[in-house]
């Protein structure tokens, strides 16, 4: 069973080897930069595991042993499912191990912006002790939280905001708008949620149907007093509508973690605005999440290689598929490092 790391940037592979050394099988890590690499690199792989990397119809077919290729988190954006389940690989991701993490996050994130915390924090530094640049501030209690997405990460921001005194309405595509669900939270229309929510928390996946799903329509339907916060996928929200939004005060702030572009470039225009919160697609990172989501992702290619059903599979029709699914051949427990 010979496992690949595509490309990662975690300063330490100790627990994908725990699991991959008790299956009997070889762990290679590599950090493939190119298609081209990545296809060299992993020749002759079982399964691949990918951070970032896009995992295409011609790298799988470059990649005739492929058998699993496991996600290191939730989103599988960068891999081509259909083409995957065409050709009877599994794709496994860890959809729940950041659901506290994320959570935290963006309940952090948003009462960072509301409190004004960086912007006060940078004016200290540079000698100011006025409020002024903060001006209105409010408590949570009385004001509306809105969570766009209530999957189990959206479902546990719900729930702590409301601790924290906030009132909570919920929209998902799933739900049906006017129905209480959610452990209670009000299920509401997209348009109602943008309208009424003084935070509104983005937590969906990124797909088709909500590609660009906060652009300048939406924007525009939100409060002036409100704060857009995204610990989901950059793609989710429309940038240069965003950017627009917060520089002509059409909403009162961001609070953003994922980017369309990531690392975010220095000059990127959300840069030069002081009513924005940034931080580097790490809303996912506590030591918890971090060990776990290591654990599982390896563990996931392994129990499909080894013929059992993962625990986190995206496609389940291809398990017991015929030809690249059938059964890895065990080898000795090794790990090394490639290019």
């Amino acid at each position: 069973m010979r496992i690949v790391v595509t490309e990662c940037d975690h300063d330490s592979f100790d627990a994908e080897l725990e699991v991959t050394r008790a299956a009997g099988a070889e762990l290679v890590v590599t950090q493939s930069f190119t298609p081209e690499d990545l296809v060299a690199n992993a020749a002759g792989a079982d399964a691949v595991l990918v951070q970032y990397a896009a995992i295409t119809a011609e790298v799988m077919d470059a990649l005739p042993s492929l058998r699993a290729i496991g996600r290191y988190g939730v989103g599988i954006d960068s891999v081509d499912v259909a083409a995957a389940t065409a050709r009877g690989i599994a794709v496994c991701n860890v959809p729940d191990y950041g659901t506290e993490a994320v959570s935290d996050h963006a309940i952090a994130m948003a009462l960072a912006a509301a409190r004004g915390i960086p912007r006060l924090d940078r004016g200290m530094r540079a000698g100011s002790f006025d409020l002024a640049a903060i001006r209105p501030a409010y408590q949570t209690r009385g004001r509306v939280f809105g969570v766009v997405g209530m999957g189990l990460i959206g479902t546990a921001t719900a729930r702590k905001a409301a601790g924290l005194g906030y009132e909570v309405i919920g929209y998902d595509i799933a739900a049906d708008p006017g129905a209480s669900t959610y452990h209670g939270v009000a299920s509401v229309s997209l348009d109602e949620l943008l309208e009424r929510a003084q935070v509104v928390s983005l937590h969906t996946p990124l797909d088709a149907t909500t590609r660009g799903l906060i652009g300048a329509a939406e924007l525009s339907r939100m409060r002036t007093d409100a704060i857009l916060v995204n610990t989901s996928r950059g793609g989710v929200v429309d940038t240069a509508a965003l950017v627009e939004a917060l520089r002509t005060g059409s909403i009162r702030a961001a609070a953003i973690d994922v980017h369309d572009a990531e690392p975010l470039p220095v000059d990127h225009p959300l840069m030069d605005l002081d009513n924005v919160v940034l931080t580097p697609h790490l809303a996912w990172y506590t030591e918890e999440s971090y060990d776990e989501l290591k654990h599982r992702t390896a563990a996931n290619v392994v129990e499909v290689c080894a013929g059992r059903a993962p625990r986190n599979i995206v496609n389940p029709e291809v398990l017991g598929a015929p030809g690249r699914n059938e059964d890895c051949a065990p080898a000795g427990a090794t790990a090394r490092t490639g290019a």
